[in-house]
């Protein structure tokens, strides 16, 4: 697809004609071509009846949607960095398999021409995941592109050791203001229902001048505390929670920034013993103010996460700091009222077919008698493709808690930060840390044209525990097939994974295990 075609030349030479003969400067973009491909492409024969009814069925991404993510125009000078951007900002839709810009000239003029190429969008979807004896599914449907405006929407019900939950979600890229982006979900719980929404213009590139969000949250749920592997208490949990953040930016370019925050919350909580009734909410409020400097790059990849499309790669060195104040006039109690301090760090790099990037996140709120509050968390990946059909994968990361809301503890199993050979809320509590090594192998990107296959041995170590005992950890060894689809929307891979269980706590089971679910993603 990346060659240009008949139809792409005729495009460029309509759109062209049809400029005018007004002059224009050498580097200014006459026009803007898009040339949108659909999920199967004919080659030199027909395509399979299949196919064919594939394309027929799917409605391509309109060129509108297209222009609009651009962060070029016509009239404006060409930009490199910004065509870069560009790419990056459609390959941030998730509705296309591929993207890429590039430009021709015709008596002198110069024209943009950006050629995508769709994936499916509209799917049933069935998930099923287990991992040591604790079991998930999940049917429903998810439509990512809907009628070809990058808008989503997914209806799903779910069910896992804990609960079954019908999910309704809704995100629309671009509502009302270019570069405005809407998320709104709502959770049927077996055990509760829970609301969260975010609406705004965030710095949505390097050069970006200013950005203003809004988000908030509504519960009314069970909230689930685990320890040791099982049920140890469960609370009600009801809040109603909205917040403000705007940004300037004091100074920005294509490659660094620095940025000033003024965000605000005001929130409703409480929380009692499950069954009981609730009363005496407290209400609250916080203000803060942050700093942020950045110096903006990517590295793009290919069979580091997915198959069959180009990954982008966040190796960027980005420092926030910012002060939240929490005052006893904003309705906090006098033993928590305080200050919040928070820091956000990201330092990466990539060369010579190598990625590295660390993290670091951390807040709280400190108070007359010293922390009230807080968490710290940190990691590092190295991913290196220097051997040919492989990518090895180095990661390591930890965090620890202090008084955290009720079940905001850390669990390995929920957010897949553990070994994956055990089963659910084995590993909980206020202290994490998680070791892994996976060489993953390619063994075809492309079978039968529609998903990638590949292996992948590993070997890994982690634990959580409380910190009124002693540290519960283990360890597991196998070895994963790894499924991904080519055609999709999103290239998310599926793994199986046969492993071992080793070592370990007292308690901490043993033995061979199967995993069946949906692979780490370490860019993320």
């Amino acid at each position: 697809m990346r060659s240009p075609t008949i139809r792409r030349l005729a495009l460029i030479a309509f759109f062209l004609a049809a400029g005018g003969t007004h002059p224009l400067a050498a580097q200014t973009i006459d026009t803007i071509v898009v040339d949108n491909h659909n999920i199967f492409e004919p080659g030199g024969e027909p395509l399979p009846l299949l196919a064919q009814l594939g394309d027929a069925l799917h409605v391509r991404t309109r060129p509108w949607v297209i222009r609009r993510t651009l962060l070029l125009d016509q009239g404006d000078r060409y930009d490199s960095a910004r065509v870069v951007e560009s790419e990056r900002a459609l390959r941030a839709l998730g509705v296309f398999r591929d993207v890429l810009l590039d430009t021709t000239r015709v008596d002198g003029r110069l024209a943009l021409v950006v050629t995508t190429a769709d994936g499916w969008s509209t799917r049933p979807q069935v998930d099923f995941s287990t991992a040591g004896g604790s079991t998930s599914w999940a049917a429903g449907l998810v439509e990512k592109n809907l009628l070809g405006t990058a808008n989503q929407i997914q209806v799903l019900y779910q069910k896992t050791p804990d609960r079954g939950l019908l999910d309704f979600i809704f995100t629309s890229p671009g509502l009302l203001w270019r570069h405005a982006d809407l998320t709104a979900a709502y959770e049927e719980l077996s055990d509760g229902r829970l609301g969260y929404w975010s609406y705004g213009v965030p710095f949505y590139e390097s050069a970006a001048r200013a950005s203003l969000t809004t988000g908030g949250q509504a519960a009314d749920q069970r909230v689930l505390l685990f320890r040791d592997g099982a049920t140890a208490d469960s609370a009600r949990r009801r809040a109603l929670a909205v917040g403000l953040s705007g940004g300037i930016a004091l100074s920005a370019s294509d490659s660094a920034f620095v940025r000033l925050y003024l965000f605000g919350q005001w929130r409703r909580e409480a929380f009692t013993r499950y069954g009981a009734p609730i009363t005496g909410d407290s209400a609250s409020g916080a203000v803060g103010l942050g700093l942020e400097v950045g110096r903006t790059r990517y590295a793009v990849g290919e069979f580091l996460d997915q198959y069959a499309r180009r990954e982008d790669v966040d190796v960027s060195r980005r420092l926030f700091v910012g002060l939240y104040v929490a005052p006893r006039a904003l309705g906090y109690a006098a033993g928590r009222a305080g200050v919040g301090p928070a820091v956000s760090a990201q330092l990466g790099g990539a060369w010579d077919k190598t990625f590295a990037f660390a993290r670091l996140d951390g807040d709280g709120v400190v108070g007359g008698g010293g922390v009230d509050s807080g968490r710290v968390e940190a990691g590092a990946t190295l991913m290196s493709q220097r051997w040919r059909g492989q990518t090895v994968v180095l990661h390591a990361e930890g965090g620890a808690a202090r008084r955290v809301a009720p079940g905001t503890e850390f669990d390995l199993w929920l957010h897949f930060n553990g070994p994956r050979g055990y089963g659910a809320h084995v590993f909980t509590g206020t202290r994490r840390y998680w070791l892994v090594a996976e060489d993953r192998f390619l063994v075809t990107p492309e079978f039968l044209g529609l998903f990638g296959v590949g292996l992948a041995p590993f070997a890994e170590w982690g634990g959580a525990w409380y910190g009124d005992e002693r540290p519960r950890a283990g360890g597991d060894a196998g070895l994963a097939l790894r499924l991904g689809s080519t055609r999709s929307t999103r290239g998310e891979v599926t793994e199986i994974a046969l492993s071992e269980r080793f070592g370990g706590s007292p308690g901490v089971p043993r033995g061979w295990a199967v995993t069946i679910r949906q692979a780490v993603d370490f860019r993320q």
